[in-house]
């Protein structure tokens, strides 16, 4: 097993135990409510009657249950590698009354071919760090601002700078994250790939500590998560 295919082991063992134990929009994880900036941006669409919006990485639907409920009309593509994601998503989609508008894709990320100014809106919360290469990381981002219409939003959330620590021992582990950069190396990244035709309305570095469970162990895992919203200002 290589690093990368280690790597998303550990990461489909860890969410599936999430999406077994912890109901979606219950108090007790991370599951618990939606991203305040993703469900903040909606507002910037409030004259469209109908909303496009992609959902990279959507796991249960933390994000795009509530972004359907808020549009009430359009679609909510949700993609997720992981069938314990899409599964619950479908189940959740259905019992908060959103299955009209979400359509699930299970693919990598990665593999998903996203259409030219297909989308008003797309999302991207912690899933591009998960990707298994800078190069991959470069195409997505692309392919997001290739897909979204005049005037859209691009919000992105991703982890940077990340550490693990074993709680026990306080021993230094290897951060298992696909791609790790410098919180500076992302920014300056992000900023070059949404250049000419973009205008940056939201960016924001903030430093998290959370416990997570790895090989039944405590580990702490520190991150710098940097929020960046897009809006797409002429056709590229």
């Amino acid at each position: 097993m290589n690093r990368i295919e280690y790597i998303r082991s550990a990461e489909k063992d860890y969410h599936d135990y999430c999406y077994d134990n912890y109901r979606l929009f219950e108090k007790g994880s991370w599951l618990n409510k939606p991203v305040k900036m993703v469900m903040d941006q909606l507002q910037l669409f409030a004259e469209n009657e109908s909303l496009s919006v992609l959902d990279l990485g959507s796991g249960v639907g933390r994000n795009s249950i509530p972004i359907a409920q808020h549009i009430k009309k359009g679609k909510v593509v949700c993609v997720d590698l992981l069938n314990s994601a899409i599964d619950k998503l479908k189940q959740y989609s259905n019992e908060f009354g959103v299955s009209g508008l979400i359509q699930t894709v299970r693919s990598d990320i990665a593999d998903y071919t996203i259409q030219k100014e297909d989308f008003n809106y797309i999302v991207a919360v912690s899933s591009l760090e998960h990707l298994d290469s800078e190069e991959t990381f470069e195409k997505v981002v692309q392919q997001m601002a290739k897909g979204t219409k005049v005037n859209g939003i691009n919000c992105i959330i991703v982890n940077s700078n990340l550490t693990e620590t074993l709680l026990e021992s306080n021993e230094k582990l290897e951060a298992l994250m696909e791609i790790n950069l410098t919180t500076e190396e992302m920014l300056t990244k992000l900023h070059d790939l949404y250049g000419d035709g973009w205008e940056v309305i939201n960016e924001l570095v903030k430093p998290l500590d959370y416990q997570i469970v790895r090989n039944e162990k405590p580990v702490l895992l520190s991150t710098d998560a940097i929020t960046f919203v897009v809006r797409k200002t002429r056709s590229i």
